[in-house]
């Protein structure tokens, strides 16, 4: 073969020859296209990716017809779970809200932070798709779990931890969409690389990495200073402003070279940077070829505390 255009041409040749094969038998009918152009999805995200959202917005130009069949839409807000259609394939998605949304109680919670009451409603959806056999889409923009003394006592450590277990667990096939930030421990409940997603994308402004470039370099800045006052340095000497910014402006380029997309895909750890506009395409592709694997296991979550 002269190039690897043409080898893939050949064995694409050979393949479609193949026999038919037993499939996992997905769900899918006619396809419908959105009510609103999947394109005014390059519109939708802020230049800050700190800022929030409506992922409302982003969903209804994914799914056919814009039309979602939303699970416990008044409860764990700040995650998105509903069934819904995209190219006429039943999935079953979870995405994080942007948004600052408020809970019943007149609560604030940020967008983007996963909370007891949304990792608890995200468990039970999870489970719902692996005993229905609807394959799951990840939206990921997650900053990480909520921290602090509230959140422990509201029991975030017992609901984080059956997200993740269902999450690890599941035997339908899973599609992560990283559509802006992946940070922390976000990462590993919103199914990133790590827990084994069938595949996995990342829109061009994605962001992957422990924290944002900010947050990091302030802390890798105090480090850095307090190693040079171990270094033989007075404890009460510190580096002049000029010195400490050149020094934050040093590592938080550093940083950002590294949660940069193009940065994940060179090591493998995403499967392909995707074109926004083009978000439906990809999840269709992903769920035909899950289709044509059979094999699954029996689904088998283990004891979750409630």
């Amino acid at each position: 073969m002269k190039n690897d255009e043409e080898c893939l041409a050949q064995i694409r040749s050979l393949t479609e020859k193949f026999g038919e094969q037993p499939k996992a038998g997905f769900n899918r009918t006619e396809s419908k296209v959105p009510l609103y152009s999947p394109k005014e999805i390059l519109g939708l995200f802020p230049e800050d990716s700190a800022k929030p959202y409506d992922t409302y917005e982003l969903i209804a130009r994914i799914v056919d017809k814009s039309e979602i069949d939303e699970y416990k839409a008044g409860f764990g807000k700040t995650l998105i779970t509903a069934y819904a259609r995209i190219d006429g394939w039943a999935v079953g998605i979870v995405a994080n809200q942007r948004n600052i949304v408020k809970t019943e109680s007149g609560e604030m919670q940020v967008g983007g932070v996963i909370y007891s009451d949304s990792a608890d409603k995200a468990t039970r959806f999870i489970m719902n798709c692996n005993q229905k056999k609807i394959p799951l889409l990840f939206l990921q923009d997650v900053t990480g779990f909520m921290v602090g003394s509230r959140a422990e006592h509201g029991g975030i450590i017992k609901d984080g931890a059956k997200m993740v277990n269902a999450v690890a667990n599941s035997v339908v096939p899973k599609i992560t969409i990283i559509v802006g930030n992946s940070y922390g421990a976000g990462n590993y409940a919103m199914c990133g690389k790590a827990y084994d997603p069938r595949f996995i994308f990342a829109y061009p402004n994605a962001k992957i990495s422990v924290m944002g470039s900010s947050q990091a370099a302030s802390v890798l800045l105090d480090i850095k200073i307090k190693q040079s006052a171990k270094g033989g340095e007075k404890s009460d000497e510190h580096p002049a402003e000029k010195d400490k910014k050149k020094l934050l402006d040093e590592i938080t380029k550093a940083y950002d070279e590294k949660n940069s997309p193009l940065y994940a895909a060179a090591r493998l750890w995403i499967d392909e940077i995707i074109d926004p506009a083009l978000t439906r395409e990809h999840v269709s592709m992903a769920i035909e070829v899950a289709n044509n694997n059979p094999e699954m296991s029996r689904f088998n979550p283990g004891v979750i505390q409630t």
